[in-house]
């Protein structure tokens, strides 16, 4: 026996306190307190534990774990066209051609083993290699936490010669599974519809899914997936089928950029039971685009597979530079950052029993996977360069170039640290006393006349102001270290404080509202777009974490009397007329048209812009990757044919143009 020792109290005390407060604790807590959460229960207490969050990526987490059961199918050899539909009412339906779930009674359980995997967690095919060699679902809560977070959810199955259909309301079976008819097709059809008493929302984004759904197309050759949106006033859908696999992907992802080499380098291999399929092109940008997937799951925050294709990466092209004639230009060696410029890479590997972080699986833990990545990229990249030399010497040529960079962007960046030593923020920003960045927001305004205003306008205590002035540097032709040294952006990098491009944190932000202010004209939208450019290439965490908003000045002041109101649209404007004139006649309405911000005094620019009870912020999300980098390429970029294209194509839906 331990005798307890209570530091700093009076033994007596000690023991007075364990027998009234313990006891008494004792008897408060007892069997009734003991709760046991039967079936799908827990999903509906904790969801967040199941799909991530209640938010917009758990409302979409739960379509992935349904179309992920059709994939499964695919990668067995089971199914070949999956189909999804967002219909009205944002009501979810996933239709797939596999083998159909299986309806006879299970062994066990004694009821049907459709009911099973929809009302039991850890119940499926995935935890029996011989069913699904691989599969993306492997905690098998995917379509029973589904059916426990509807409203309702209703299954049909396929399975020649009959079709079997069940409903089942928040989770618990209507009644038990039925033969509604017969047929001679094979497949599953899952329709339903989220229990917004537990999702914060259930407005599915098209873009979004249409992202993920487009990567699985690439990531399985030949499978046929299709989404529709059956919500607006006109239908949108598209279907996504490439026969080449990731090698497509990479030729999408470079579409409209200038190709260092114009084959992706490509190899899939095998070792033990770990398949790993890997596509590589090189462009002449500055920036790096990559994606790694387990099992058809898109690994954001990477893991093990990407540790092993970088340093198998950064090994070769040192190998290949010591042998190649560009080793007398540049006698230092490579590093993983000099081959992440103009990069474009995908990497898939399927493995049987994959160790992620969470149910989100958003990174792969299986240590084994490192060393088979590393030395499959080292060998097949060596053959590959062996044959194709002009390839690699165009590769390294484009290396050493990012090297050089690298050495200039750190002197840049130690003259920058240098010259904030003893004012550590720049002169041009008037900052907020709070320090808690969750509190804080920096207003980016255009031009010293409308930052004046703000500074006069703002509360103090939680918004700061940064004026800009003058053309802004276009950064989608530009280096990391003329970014680093271009006098209109460092007080941007600078205010911030988290950095840049590789280097960025976004915990380090200073303000978790960063708000673009700037004219409603076509300078004004420039600028946003220069800014956005910037964020989106050397900042882009800032914008996934929801930080970045446009502010929405008004473009009207309409005087009616004594009564002041502000129109911010032509459809507010013509409200507003309607709402307040008199017998109909509404030219004696006083209306200003506000040709820049620096035209309102600080009362109005607060009033109307700047006021989180009065104003009107637009949130900048990025819910497709892969068209937003497709997007700025072809708008900011180099070559004049993909721009040219794109304003023919849309000219006919300009309503305002202002020349």
């Amino acid at each position: 026996m331990v005798d307890s020792v209570f530091e700093g109290v009076p033994a007596d005390t000690a023991v007075h306190h364990d027998a009234v407060h313990g006891r008494a604790g004792a008897r408060s807590y007892t069997a009734n307190n003991i709760q046991v959460l039967k079936g799908l229960e827990a999903v509906r207490k904790r969801p967040g534990m199941y799909i991530g969050s209640t938010g917009i990526d758990g409302l979409h987490h739960l379509v992935y774990e349904v179309v992920d059961n059709s994939i499964d199918e695919a990668m067995a050899g089971y199914c070949n066209t999956i189909s999804v539909t967002i219909e009205k009412d944002n009501i979810i339906r996933v239709e797939d051609d596999g083998r159909g779930i299986p309806t006879e009674p299970h062994p066990v359980e004694k009821i049907s083993s459709l009911e099973v995997v929809l009302t039991q967690l850890h119940a499926g095919g995935k935890f029996d290699n011989d069913t699904y060699k691989v599969s993306g679902g492997l905690h098998g809560v995917g379509v029973s936490v589904v059916n426990a977070l509807s409203e309702w959810l209703e299954v049909t199955v396929y399975r020649d010669p009959s079709i079997f259909y069940q409903k089942y309301q928040r989770g618990v079976p209507v009644k038990p599974v039925e033969i509604i008819g017969e047929s001679d097709r094979t497949g599953t059809v899952v329709r339903f519809k989220v229990d917004s008493s537990i999702l914060e929302t259930d407005q599915f984004s098209y873009g979004v899914l249409t992202e993920r759904f487009r990567e699985l197309a690439f990531l399985n050759k030949g499978i046929v997936i299709s989404i529709s949106d059956e919500r607006g006033e006109t239908l949108r859908q598209q279907t996504f089928h490439f026969e080449g696999g990731i090698k497509s992907f990479i030729q999408h992802l470079n579409t409209s950029k200038k190709l260092v080499h114009e084959e992706p380098v490509y190899f899939e291999g095998q070792k033990d039971d770990v398949k790993v399929e890997v596509a590589l092109q090189y462009n002449d940008r500055y920036d790096e685009v990559l994606f790694t997937f387990v099992n058809n799951i898109n690994t954001r925050e990477g893991g093990t597979h990407l540790a092993g294709f970088r340093s198998g990466l950064t090994r070769i092209m040192n190998e290949q530079l010591k042998k190649s004639k560009l080793a007398k230009k540049f006698d230092d060696s490579l590093t993983g950052d000099d081959m992440k410029e103009g990069m474009t890479a995908v990497i898939s590997v399927k493995i049987p029993d994959p160790q992620f972080e969470g149910q989100t699986k958003m990174k792969l833990g299986n240590p084994r996977v490192q060393g088979i990545v590393a030395s499959m990229v080292y060998e097949k990249f060596n053959d590959y360069f062996d044959e194709y030399p002009m390839v690699i010497e165009a590769i390294l040529e484009k290396a050493i170039l990012a090297a050089k960079a690298r050495f200039a962007a750190r002197d840049a960046r130690m003259r920058i640290r240098k010259s904030s030593e003893g004012s550590g923020l720049p002169g041009k920003l008037a900052d907020c006393s709070e320090k808690d960045p969750a509190k804080c927001e920096i207003f980016i305004v255009e031009g010293d006349s409308a930052g004046g205003s703000a500074k006069q306008g703002r509360d103090r205590s939680v918004q700061a102001i940064l004026a800009l002035w003058g053309k802004m540097l276009n950064v989608e032709k530009a280096r990391e270290e003329k970014v680093l040294g271009n006098d209109k952006l460092q007080p941007v990098i600078a205010s911030l404080g988290a950095g840049l491009g590789a280097h960025f944190q976004v915990e380090k932000v200073r303000y978790h509202k960063v708000i673009i202010m700037a004219d409603a004209d076509v300078d004004g939208s420039h600028i946003r777009t220069l800014l956005l450019t910037f964020f989106f290439r050397y900042m882009r965490p800032l914008i996934e974490a929801g930080y970045v908003y446009f502010a929405m000045p008004p473009l009207y002041k309409i005087t009616v009397g004594k009564k002041v109101f502000y129109a911010y649209d032509e459809d507010a404007r013509k409200n507003i007329l309607e709402e307040n004139a008199k017998e109909g006649d509404v030219s004696k309405i006083p209306i200003q048209r506000y040709k820049g911000l620096g035209e309102m005094n600080p009362d109005q620019l607060w009033e109307t812009t700047m006021n989180p009870d009065t104003r009107s912020l637009t949130q900048v999300t990025l819910e497709d990757a892969v068209e937003a980098d497709q997007i700025f390429t072809m708008l900011m970029g180099e070559e004049v044919e993909p721009r040219k294209n794109f304003i023919e194509q849309n000219a006919m839906y300009v309503s305002n143009l202002d020349v």
